[in-house]
C-alpha cells in the first residue's frame, strides 16, 4: 500500500493524444509509474477503435456531430464562427485527422532556434525523427528509419513521374551522398493526383518526391501514417503494445478539472466530478499532454496565466504567466472546389488525398495545396454527396496573424474563448489572394481539364478584382486545424514564454506542457509528426537527464 502522503505515481500525463500517448508509453518502458487520464475512451486492442475512425479513406472524426470530437467553438474572424475538431479519444487528432504526416522543415527548427530555443535543431531533432518511424519507401539511412512504432507510407505520384521517388540524395553525417531505392513498388496515382501532378510540373514547381526529406518545396506524395488503409494513430502504436504493463494505469471517459498544487509545485491533478463524487490523483509531476487548446485552458483554470485576468474571474493565482493562450498560430484556409468530367472514373484509393503542392510565395511565406479524393460531405460523414464537386484545399502556411485562447468564467466545464484573429495582418491577406490564384491557375490549366470541367465556387470576376476576391476569402474562411503556440517554449527572459525546452513552467516545479502547445511557430507543414516527436524527445529527457 501506498502512504496516504506518498504520491501513488511518478507522472501523471493528462492526454493520451499525438504527444500524450507516446509520452506515457516511453516513461512506461524506462521505468515510470504513470497514470494516463484521458477525457475520452481508450480502447484496449484495435478492434476496440471505432471502425469509421481507423479508414483513412474518410475523416469522419472531423464531423462536429462525432462523438469522439471536442468541436470546440471559435472565431476565424469577428464575423466568421467555426467549429475547431480535436481528437476526444486515445490517439488524440490522430485518430480523427487526415492521417497526413509530415515532419518539421529545417526552416522550422531554425525559427525555434532563433525563439530562443537552441535544443529544438534540425540536427538534434533528426535521431528522434528516424527513431519514431517505419518508413515503407525508403530504406533506413541518415535520413529515414524503418523499425519506430509510427507507420509511414506515401501514396502514388503520377505515372511517368514516379520513378523519381526514391533517388534522394542524403547526405550522412560522416560521409558522402548516397543514393536511396524505394522497398515497394510505387502503384498508378488516382487520376485527380496525375492530373494535378501534370499540372504542377507545367506550371514549374518542382518535384518534392520525398516532403520528409528536406528537399525544395514542390509537389510530391504525401507521407501518411498509414498502413493497410489503416488511419495509424499514437493509440495504436505505442499505448496497445502497454495494454498489460503494470507501470501504466489508464483512466478513461475521464476529464481534468485544474492541477493541483502545494505552493507552487504540482502534486496531482483534480479530476471532474462523477456519479460516485470528485477524486483527485496525486503524483511526483504532472504533464499535461491534452493538446494546444484543452492544454492552456487547463493552466488557466490551475492559476497560470494572465495574473489580472485570473483575478478577475476569482483564480487563485499560482504562477503570473502573459504568455498562457497568447500568440498561437495556425493555418488559415479555403476550398476550392471544381467539377470533375463525367467520362472520368474518379474510385478513390484507400486514402483520402494522396499528394500536396508545397511552394514558395513572392514576397516571403509559403502555401500548401491539397487535392482531395471525395466529395467533402463524404469524407466527413461516409454518405454519398449531394454534390460531385471536389475540393483542393489552399492553406496559407506563414501566416502572420495571430490568437488567443482565454477563459470567460472560473466554472471547470466551460469552454474557453478562441479566437483567431486570422488575416487581421495585411500581408496575409495579400499572401492569402496569391495562394488562392496560383491555385486556381493550375485548376484551370489545360492539363487538369483532363480530369475537371471547371471551378464550381469561384469565377473570374472575384479572382481579378483583390477587394472582391478578400470578401470571398472571409466569406469561405476556414482553418486547417494545426493550432500551435498557445504556451510556447522560449529563452528564460522571455515574457511571453511559457516553459522552457524541456515542457517545464516557468515558476512552477513538477509540471510540463508536452504537446504542440509549445512549439512557438506553427510548422510550415501539418504538426502531427511534430506532437510525436515532442512527446519521444521529451519523454527522453525526462528519464535521462
Amino acid at each position: 500500500m501506498t502512504p496516504p502522503d506518498e504520491p501513488e505515481y511518478d507522472v501523471i500525463v493528462v492526454g493520451a493524444g499525438g504527444a500524450g500517448a507516446p509520452l506515457a508509453a516511453a516513461l512506461v518502458s524506462g521505468g515510470k509509474r504513470v497514470l494516463l487520464v484521458e477525457a475520452g475512451p481508450v480502447p484496449e486492442t484495435a478492434a476496440g477503435m471505432p471502425a469509421d475512425l481507423l479508414d483513412a479513406g474518410t475523416i469522419r472524426g472531423a464531423d462536429p456531430a462525432h462523438p469522439d470530437n471536442w468541436a470546440f467553438d471559435a472565431h476565424l474572424t469577428p464575423t466568421r464562427p467555426y467549429s475547431i475538431a480535436r481528437g476526444r479519444i486515445a490517439g488524440g487528432s490522430t485518430t480523427i485527422n487526415g492521417a497526413y504526416f509530415v515532419r518539421p522543415r529545417r526552416a522550422d527548427f531554425d525559427d525555434w532556434v532563433a525563439a530562443g530555443n537552441p535544443e529544438w535543431s534540425y540536427e538534434a531533432c533528426l535521431p528522434f525523427l528516424r527513431n519514431l518511424e517505419a518508413d515503407v519507401d525508403f530504406p533506413a539511412s541518415a535520413l529515414h528509419g524503418t523499425t519506430g512504432p509510427m507507420p509511414v507510407s506515401r501514396p502514388a505520384l503520377a505515372p511517368g513521374r514516379a520513378a523519381s521517388i526514391g533517388r534522394t540524395e542524403v547526405t550522412p553525417p560522416d560521409g558522402p551522398p548516397q543514393n536511396t531505392v524505394p522497398a515497394t513498388p510505387v502503384q498508378t496515382a488516382h487520376p485527380v493526383t496525375a492530373a494535378f501532378a501534370t499540372a504542377a510540373a507545367g506550371a514549374g514547381y518542382a518535384d518534392e518526391p520525398d516532403k520528409n526529406g528536406e528537399q525544395p518545396p514542390g509537389h510530391g506524395p504525401l507521407p501518411m501514417n498509414v498502413r493497410d488503409g489503416v488511419r495509424w494513430n499514437t493509440a495504436l502504436a505505442y499505448l496497445l503494445p502497454l495494454a498489460d504493463h503494470p507501470g501504466l494505469e489508464v483512466r478513461a471517459n475521464t476529464s481534468v478539472s485544474r492541477i493541483l498544487f502545494e505552493g507552487t509545485r504540482a502534486v496531482g491533478v483534480e479530476l471532474a466530478p462523477t456519479a460516485e463524487g470528485e477524486a483527485v490523483a496525486r503524483g511526483r509531476e504532472v504533464v499535461l499532454a491534452a493538446g494546444s487548446i484543452m492544454s492552456p485552458t487547463l493552466l488557466l483554470r490551475s492559476g497560470i496565466g494572465p495574473r489580472l485576468e485570473l483575478e478577475v474571474l476569482g483564480i487563485a493565482v499560482v504562477a503570473d504567466a502573459p504568455g498562457v493562450g497568447v500568440g498561437f498560430s495556425d493555418h488559415p484556409q479555403v476550398e476550392l472546389t471544381w467539377r470533375p468530367r463525367a467520362d472520368v472514373a474518379l474510385q478513390p484509393h484507400e486514402t483520402a488525398m494522396e499528394s500536396t503542392l508545397n511552394a514558395a510565395l513572392d514576397g516571403g511565406g509559403e502555401f500548401e495545396a491539397i487535392p482531395l479524393l471525395r466529395p467533402m460531405h463524404t469524407l466527413l460523414t461516409g454518405g454519398p454527396s449531394p454534390s460531385p464537386d471536389l475540393a483542393v484545399l489552399v492553406a496559407l502556411q506563414t501566416a502572420q496573424s495571430r490568437g488567443r485562447i482565454r477563459l470567460t468564467s472560473n466554472d471547470p466545464s466551460a469552454p474557453p474563448r478562441i479566437d483567431y484573429d486570422y488575416l487581421a495582418a495585411a500581408g496575409d491577406r495579400a499572401k492569402m489572394r496569391q495562394a488562392v490564384r496560383r491555385t486556381a491557375h493550375l485548376l484551370q490549366s489545360r492539363a487538369f481539364g483532363a480530369v475537371s470541367e471547371g471551378l464550381s465556387n469561384i469565377d473570374a470576376a472575384t479572382l481579378s478584382d483583390d477587394a472582391t476576391l478578400d470578401r470571398w476569402v472571409q466569406q469561405n474562411l476556414g482553418t486547417a486545424i494545426h493550432l500551435c503556440g498557445s504556451a510556447r517554449m522560449g529563452a528564460p527572459g522571455d515574457p511571453g514564454a511559457v516553459v522552457d525546452q524541456q515542457g517545464r513552467v516557468r515558476g512552477t516545479t513538477a509540471l510540463r506542457v508536452v504537446d504542440t502547445s509549445i512549439v512557438p511557430t506553427v510548422p510550415r507543414r501539418g504538426p502531427a509528426l511534430t506532437a510525436v516527436l515532442l512527446g519521444t524527445r521529451i519523454a527522453d529527457a525526462m528519464l535521462h537527464l
